[in-house]
């Protein structure tokens, strides 16, 4: 039994099967690769910017090191993992590139938000699925822990639920006397998942060993299907909310969904919104119409709450008293209109404003921008602070310096921070400057590649017309001599 445990932990970090629709396989590599469509389909990989993958890597780093202090590690445990656990932050950064990997293609960088969104719930999956050895299977990744070795405790768990787990896990695998699995497991292997998945889901979730299939499983899942939910996902909504299946479907699911669909959400859009955040059908009514009820106070229409809950369904995990009242109470303090801010980018409200929010406006504030002018920032670029400090607002502030544009740009253009500063930023700027023109950060920036070309020539040309083959950039842009 040890072997097999072994072999199930090894072949844990492989791509599972419910996760390698249309992906392309990353092995352990020796250094970090992310993909880029051909006009034929298929994939290419280009080495990443080393800069950006330092910042990446930081981020996974704090990442993972606040997961370990939740599940009660001390500072120095944490601390002492991290530093044994190279091969395992190229990992947890191998899967932000290939869950990403758009994002790559235009230049974009990760928000700090993404970045643990992308992460958190990989590392819940390992916990629940690894427990007390977790620490082992992080610092030796990619090989299984020894058996021999001791792991460092994370949690308690009480001998009570601790038997309540173990009995139903063994509901998973059982074999009745003709030689057959479960009926309702059975199911779930057509559908694409295997046992341990299966086994990962009743660690964390007991009752789910006991729900039969005609009366829970297969209900909920075609129900899903009916919705528009492809096959592929259903294994994905189930491990991320395996609490749906104890839901009935006529006294509590259609009617949520009623419910949510008459404040706005988008009928034709349930697929989507159940894939990214099926916890949504789950929560209670009062807990539903509390957030909704904020949402009105602050004077966001029906229709652009509506719209709030298709594209960010987890706004409503928020908790109204703790996170969303006193964030726009902060926003409010910025001159910002927190409505427009919220529909804009509601993930701001997920962030705290002691470690994320304040330190952001600080930063502004000591490089002489006004309080007002920030409120104009975040205002116009809602994403701005759910970027890092450290690996994102610094050093492209350090290098905005050297480009040779008043501060006021960045009050116009906050979306200047949302850009890869090796991927699109320095080769950007570095093409303008070689044209001796200039062009406004925004065109610099927000251009494709074949338009940002044209307007280099445009503006070229005109230079040319102009007569004066050494006009200075500050003369360019104006169309006039002299001026």
């Amino acid at each position: 039994m040890e072997i097999l445990r072994l072999n199930h932990l090894a072949q844990h970090f492989s791509w599972t099967r419910v996760y390698t629709t249309n992906r392309t396989q990353l092995p352990h590599p020796a250094k970090l690769f992310f993909c880029q469509a051909k006009q034929d389909g298929s994939l290419d990989l280009k080495l990443m910017a080393p800069t950006l993958l330092a910042a990446e890597k930081e981020e996974a780093k704090a990442v993972l090191t606040l997961f370990l202090k939740k599940q009660g590690l001390s500072n120095a445990i944490a601390a002492r993992t991290i530093n044994k656990s190279d091969d395992f932050i190229d990992h947890l950064v191998s899967r932000l590139h290939s869950k990403h990997k758009s994002r790559y293609l235009v230049g974009r960088e990760l928000t700090t938000l993404e970045i643990r969104d992308a992460l958190i719930p990989y590392l819940e999956t390992l916990f629940e699925e690894h427990g007390n050895i977790l620490i082992d299977v992080v610092e030796n990744y990619p090989n299984p822990p020894m058996k021999e070795k001791a792991a460092a405790p994370i949690s308690i768990p009480s001998p009570l639920m601790e038997s309540k787990k173990m009995k139903a896990m063994s509901r998973v695998s059982e074999i009745d006397p003709a030689g057959k699995l479960r009926p309702h497991i059975v199911y779930l292997l057509e559908l694409g998942m295997d046992i341990e998945q299966i086994k990962s889901i009743t660690r964390r979730f007991p009752s789910f060993a006991y729900y039969s299939l005609e009366g829970k499983i297969k209900p909920v899942v075609e129900f899903l299907l009916e919705l528009g939910v492809s096959k592929e996902d259903i294994p994905i909504i189930l491990t991320k909310r395996p609490q749906l299946c104890g839901i009935s479907l006529s006294e509590n699911l259609k009617p949520t969904m009623k419910f949510l669909e008459t404040l706005g959400v988008d009928k034709q859009q349930w697929a989507k919104v159940i894939y990214r955040f099926p916890a949504l059908l789950t929560y209670s009514r009062q807990k539903v119409k509390a957030s909704i009820d904020f949402l009105y106070e602050i004077g966001l229409s029906e229709e652009n709450i509506g719209k709030i809950l298709t594209r960010f369904p987890s706004i409503i995990s928020y908790s109204v008293e703790d996170k969303l009242r006193p964030t726009a109470n902060y926003f409010r303090s910025l001159g910002v209109d927190v409505g427009i801010l919220l529909f804009r980018c509601p993930q701001n409200f997920g962030l705290s404003i002691d470690a994320n929010l304040k330190p952001v406006t600080e930063f502004f504030l000591e490089r002489g921008y006004t309080l007002e002018e920030v409120g104009t920032m975040i205002s116009r670029y809602g994403a701005l602070y759910t970027f890092s400090l450290v690996d994102n607002l610094i050093p492209k502030w350090e290098f905005f310096l050297t480009m040779d544009y008043p501060k006021s740009e960045l009050v116009k253009f906050p979306q200047f921070f949302g850009y890869s500063l090796e991927e699109r930023i320095k080769p950007r700027y570095a093409r303008v400057k070689e044209s001796r023109v200039r062009l406004l950060l925004n065109q610099v920036l927000s251009l494709s590649s074949s338009d940002f070309e044209k307007a280099l020539k445009k503006k070229i040309k005109k230079m040319e017309l102009d007569g004066d083959s050494s006009c200075s950039t500050k003369d360019v842009g104006t169309g006039k001599k002299g001026k």
